[in-house]
């Protein structure tokens, strides 16, 4: 009889045990989509942050290259150009993540578009880098030619020093964004493949 009783004391104790378990999951599981849908926000924050300055760049760069600097129109252009694909790329990427309710559903479809994102602004930098650079050397040559061959100019150094601190923060931005993107993704497979 005694036995009996020790028993079922132990399978109460067990289910209590269980039930606290299974309380306790779940709330790590909110804690983690929480945690991953604000890293998903801030990378949301910052393409929105990119759009704004891509499109602001169009008028400013009519003023500050075409009335202010002297440049030629076609180089605005092209510039204008190059900001709209840049805002365009920023915006398809950021509509693979900006669902308010990507991590609240199916994990392995979050995971998928996540890693879509990653990846496409991964392969972003295969055009981005050499279409800078053959900004940048346009920019470089219009300043020469305007200033009749001479080197020893403000507005050349300020471009080159100006591309150096571009290029510095661009690629910061992008390794930042490349690191949440893996964290999340971390995150999702730790949750996958515990179920």
């Amino acid at each position: 009889m005694q036995n009996d009783f020790d028993l079922e004391n132990m399978r109460q104790q067990m289910n209590t045990l269980k039930n606290k378990l299974d309380q306790q999951e779940i709330v790590n599981d909110r804690l983690v989509r929480r945690s991953m849908r604000n890293e998903v926000n801030t990378i949301t924050r910052r393409y929105y942050i990119i759009m704004a300055i891509g499109l602001f760049m169009i008028p400013y760069g009519y003023w500050c290259f075409v009335k202010l600097c002297g440049l030629s129109l076609s180089f605005w252009i092209v510039t204008s150009i190059f900001m709209l694909v840049c805002v365009g790329a920023t915006f398809y990427t950021n509509r693979k993540i900006s669902d308010p309710n990507l991590m609240n559903h199916d994990l392995v479809e979050a995971r998928k578009k996540v890693a879509s994102a990653k990846k496409f602004e991964a392969n972003w930098l295969f055009f981005g880098i050499p279409a800078v650079v053959l900004w940048l050397g346009w920019f470089l040559y219009e300043v020469y030619q305007l200033h009749g061959g001479a080197l020893g100019n403000g507005l050349f150094w300020g471009g080159c020093i100006g591309g150096i601190i571009g290029a510095i923060c661009g690629l910061s931005i992008n390794f930042r964004t490349q690191r949440q993107y893996q964290e999340i993704i971390d995150q999702i497979e730790d949750i996958t493949s515990d179920n």
